[in-house]
């Protein structure tokens, strides 16, 4: 069941008329708060039962993609820009997607096509977008607070897609969603996170989200590779996978961001593998019915091994289809809060 303008809760299965009511009511012109902030720019900005509220429409939204016509018109009129300074696939696919879905009206610009290649800043470039008045703006950038930025430029809704080091909020949603799906709960979990600590914003989403919902989280990694303020964040630290492995009902694993490194963090690849990579043997050590997620890209042989990677216990391609409904999710919820 969806939130409606009017209180009411809508059934995900019946098609949302203008304004927020069933076909057939009476159209109203205002669309209540699904989430206090104007922004989606952290995990910690939300509160647990706004995770849940998330997850929970993120579920009805899932239908949508089963329908034949994989439309409807919750959107129509709004505009969002996709402003993406980084490479992706995934995580911008999926807001396509889903703003698609919604029936949006969508602009993709990516830094190469902009004039950022001409020098313009970012604080130059959404000012220009704002004067277009858009509704919605997905950003990814490579500086961490970039969306933090853009949140005081614009009155236009923002939503950070990942910036830099620090914060990836609908990748860890999307997680979320997945555990749930596979698990029932997140609460009393064993949720080890493996593999780039130091630069993942990942690492950091999730690790907020997970401790919200009452989830126990190990963090595994080179000690090159280790945040330095894990205990403050709740999380139990270990450079011994065998340790992060034991008992897991889920194993997050992160890739290897050799793009954000300057400096030598470990001998080699191979090495790594060795060390720290998923394997058959090494799961065995987990409880029977662990999943296992990656956020993509995957380096397979570095961080997981293909066997892993394609085997019974992996949930990466879910993660995959949840994305678009926890986008879905978004930003319907945020189109709908009201300015105060």
């Amino acid at each position: 069941m969806l939130p409606t303008a009017d209180g009411t809760r809508h059934a995900a299965g019946m098609p949302l008329a203008e304004g927020g009511r069933s076909s057939g009511a009476p159209p109203v012109l205002e669309t209540p708060a699904g989430l206090r902030a104007k922004d989606l720019l952290s995990i910690g900005d939300l509160s647990a039962n706004e995770i849940l509220l998330i997850l929970e429409t993120a579920e009805a939204m899932k239908e949508v993609g089963t329908r034949t016509i994989k439309k409807v018109p919750t959107l129509r009129g709004k505009t969002v820009v996709n402003l993406f300074y980084e490479p992706s696939t995934r995580t911008r696919a999926s807001f396509e997607i889903a703003e698609k879905r919604l029936s949006a009206d969508t602009l993709n610009l990516a830094a190469t096509d902009s004039s950022v290649v001409k020098g313009e800043t970012l604080a130059d470039t959404v000012r220009n977008l704002e004067a277009m008045a858009p509704d919605i703006i997905v950003l990814r950038h490579g500086s961490a607070g970039a969306g933090h930025l853009a949140a005081r430029l614009c009155r236009a809704r923002i939503i950070n897609a990942g910036d830099g080091m620090h914060e990836h909020p609908t990748q860890a949603l999307l997680d979320a969603l997945t555990i749930r799906q596979r698990k029932g709960r997140v609460e009393g979990l064993k949720v080890s996170i493996i593999g780039d600590l130091l630069h993942s914003r990942v690492l950091r989403s999730n690790v907020l989200l997970l401790r919200a919902l009452g989830a126990e989280v190990c963090a595994c990694g080179p000690a090159t590779l280790m945040l330095p303020d894990m205990p403050r964040l709740g999380v139990r630290a270990t450079t011994s996978i065998d340790e992060a492995v034991e008992d897991a009902d889920v194993i997050m694993l992160l890739r290897i961001q050799l793009e954000r490194m300057r400096g030598y963090f470990f001998p080699s690849l191979r090495e790594y593998f060795q060390l720290f990579g998923m394997t058959v043997a090494r799961l065995r050590r987990a409880k029977p019915d662990v999943i296992i997620m990656h956020p993509g890209p995957m380096n397979r042989g570095v961080e997981i091994a293909s066997e892993v990677a394609d085997g019974p216990y992996s949930v990466i391609l879910e993660q995959v289809a949840n994305g678009v409904a926890v986008r879905m999710a978004v930003l319907y919820l945020l189109a709908g809060a009201r300015q105060e």
